[in-house]
């Protein structure tokens, strides 16, 4: 049995801002699925926030299906409250954060018990925070092929993944003849809306035809855009949080920079919290926020982490304290992603640009480049490749994009100066093969990558300017090194 860490609210310093709003009168109206880092510090931020401005009652159920029971735990001993702290050069602030009223774990609770919350008349909204891989979408579609999903379609009474969950809860919903409800996204992925609308209604089609009838006349799929930088958890960070405590310590603590953004599709079918009072934007279509965020902010982070680890710079920070890698991280924002944006005309591009160096300037975050570096696959098409093909169409340079892919075609052999890292990814086991067969013959290496057909688009794979460029690049980096590549962009 683990004993738990309590904080003690009355010797905590006069600096921490405790809950304003009366804790004791909120019922669990949103259900977030995956309640980690981000959630706690961003989506349940923005909710204590709203309940801090209007007294309302819609609280949290954090839901988890994975893992260990123990942090839902030490959340419960201490009342679900804990701590958030925003910092950067400029100072930092710290709170105990009270919008979460329940906890839920499958290996404490049970599947089955889960399912009946899903279906309580008091909840209105499902949230969730899965990571991309969460959505189980291949092609546009459903992956019936993924291992949980083929259980969850044979046991949709036990499911085990989150999709599976919700379609669920929304069997049970309708069973008990709940009326209208939402499901919403919160992952940073574009159209995470309509990825969630796919899995969830394609899942219960395969179930119930009916059922797939009832979710699309009465669910919504809003989707939103997310931005906030909540890095891992360090020594450090960790030390800080108990310095800002009074030496006391709180496990399930966050820090984070303080910039904050949420954009929401007002798109909610049983009601809301008024999230604008905490400055999110309810706006009618996301996706020039999402493209925005993708190609600039989350495009660069790609870049300085896969070049920048290679580099020898362990975080962010590091990156932007060189002064090359941040002029060459501008120029590929500037030149390279923000030409492909579609904006609304009141979006300054170039001030947005500009804010987000700045951000990533922060030395206090300590945003390590290795944690940015996971999950490749996933991430170059949305953050590079639709850029590069709008390039390819209008013939202008992508340079600053090609080494990024350069990068990372070198940064998943897995060596650094002689010492080998852990690769994190969905595909880990076939970039290793290919690492293990190929990695001596260049040629045969590139293209043996380009192949993977589930993250390079055969369209561009079948561009010869695109294929020599990605081989240059690769090359580039692999005889000069990550730090002279980038340094030869400004040359």
């Amino acid at each position: 049995m683990t004993d738990f860490v309590t904080l003690n609210l009355d010797a905590l310093p006069e600096a921490v801002e405790l809950p304003s709003f009366d804790r004791s009168a909120l019922k669990p109206r949103i259900a977030h699925i995956g309640f980690g880092a981000f959630a706690r510090a961003h989506i349940a931020m923005h909710l204590h926030e709203t309940l801090a401005a209007n007294g309302s009652d819609w609280g949290m159920r954090a839901i988890e299906l994975f893992g260990s029971p123990e942090r839902f735990d030490m959340l419960d001993a201490n009342d679900r409250l804990y701590t958030l702290v925003e910092t950067s050069d400029d100072g930092k602030s710290t709170r105990l954060l009270g919008a979460l009223c329940d906890t839920q774990h499958v290996a404490r609770e049970g599947i089955a018990a889960i399912i009946e919350g899903l279906g309580e008349e008091d909840l209105k909204i499902i949230s969730m925070t899965i990571t991309e891989k969460g959505y189980c979408v291949k092609n546009e579609h459903l992956d019936t092929d993924n291992e949980l999903i083929q259980h969850d379609l044979a046991n949709p009474s036990s499911p085990k993944s989150a999709i599976g969950l919700i379609v669920a809860g929304l069997a049970k919903r309708r069973e008990l003849d709940r009326g209208p409800f939402t499901v919403m996204s919160c992952d940073n992925l574009p159209h995470n809306g309509k990825l969630t609308r796919i899995s969830v209604l394609e899942f219960a089609q395969h179930l119930d035809a009916d059922l797939a009838a009832w979710v699309e006349a009465n669910v919504s799929f809003p989707s939103t855009m997310v931005d906030r930088i909540v890095p891992a958890l360090t020594d450090e960070s960790i030390a800080l949080v108990s310095e800002e405590l009074g030496g006391q310590t709180d496990p399930n603590c966050i820090v984070c920079e303080p910039f904050r953004q949420w954009v929401i599709e007002d798109n909610f079918k049983a009601g809301r919290p008024e999230w604008e009072l905490a400055g999110a934007q309810l706006v009618a279509d996301v996706e020039p926020f999402e493209e925005m965020k993708l190609r600039t902010l989350n495009g660069s982070h790609s870049f300085l982490a896969y070049l920048g680890f290679l580099a020898g710079k362990e975080t962010i920070s590091d990156c932007m304290a060189d002064p090359v890698f941040k002029s060459e991280a501008r120029k590929l924002m500037v030149d390279e992603q923000c030409p492909t944006l579609d904006v609304p005309g009141d979006v300054d591009l170039l001030a947005y640009v500009d804010m987000l160096l700045k951000r990533y300037g922060n030395s206090q975050l300590k945003h390590r480049t290795w944690q940015i570096a996971s999950d490749g696959t996933q991430k170059m098409p949305q953050r590079w490749l639709n850029s590069v093909r709008w390039h390819i169409e209008h013939g202008s340079s992508y340079r600053h994009l090609v080494l990024g892919i350069g990068g990372w075609m070198n940064y998943i052999k897995g060596r650094r100066n002689g010492e080998t890292y852990e690769i994190m990814d969905p595909m880990a086991g076939r970039l290793a093969d290919i690492v293990s067969r190929f990695s001596d013959d260049a040629t045969h290496y590139v293209e043996a990558l380009l192949a993977l057909d589930e993250v390079f688009p055969k369209d561009l794979v079948a561009n010869d300017d695109f294929r020599t460029a990605v081989h240059l690049a690769y090359a580039k980096v692999a005889a000069e090194g990550a730090q002279r590549a980038v340094e030869s962009l400004a040359d």
